[in-house]
C-alpha cells in the first residue's frame, strides 16, 4: 500500500442535538458550519451544507458520519462523506464536562473518506480511497 498525503481537514460544527437512544446506540446531529481544507493535492473550504450524524454505542465508541461539500480553491464542488471510529480514552468519562476536547493522537480516531465530483479537473478524486486520523 502506498499512502500519499492529500489534505488536512478542519471542520466546524454547531452544537450537537441528540435524537435519543436507538437500537444501535445514541444518534446525534450537528450542522456543518464550514471549515478549511489544506494540503498538497487539495485545497479549499467546507461549504455550510450538511452535517454529522454521529452514533455512540453502549461502550462509548463514537462512529462519525459526516456528509458535506468541499469547494476547491478554483471553484469545484466535491461531495465528501467521512465515516470512522473514535474510541475515546478511558480517562474521558471521569473527566466529564471538564474535558474540552482531545489533542491529535490522544484517542484512537480513524476515518475513511469517500469523495465524488463531476468536475473533470478533479475526476481523480472519484477513484481515491482516502484514510485519515483525527
Amino acid at each position: 500500500m502506498k499512502l500519499v498525503p492529500l489534505m488536512t481537514l478542519r471542520a466546524q460544527f454547531g452544537s450537537p442535538t441528540k435524537f435519543g437512544a436507538g437500537p444501535e446506540g445514541t444518534r446525534t446531529y450537528a450542522y456543518l458550519l464550514g471549515g478549511a481544507v489544506e494540503g498538497p493535492r487539495l485545497k479549499g473550504h467546507f461549504l455550510p451544507i450538511g452535517g454529522e450524524f454521529g452514533l455512540t454505542d453502549a461502550r462509548g465508541i463514537f462512529r462519525p458520519d459526516v456528509r458535506g461539500v468541499i469547494e476547491t480553491g478554483d471553484g469545484a464542488p466535491v461531495y465528501v462523506q467521512i465515516t470512522g471510529v473514535h474510541a475515546v480514552d478511558a480517562a474521558a468519562p471521569a473527566a466529564g464536562a471538564a474535558r474540552p476536547g482531545t489533542d491529535f493522537g490522544e484517542d484512537y480516531f480513524m476515518v475513511h473518506l469517500r469523495m465524488e465530483t463531476g468536475d473533470p479537473r478533479y475526476d481523480w478524486l472519484n477513484r481515491v480511497v482516502a484514510v485519515g486520523e483525527g
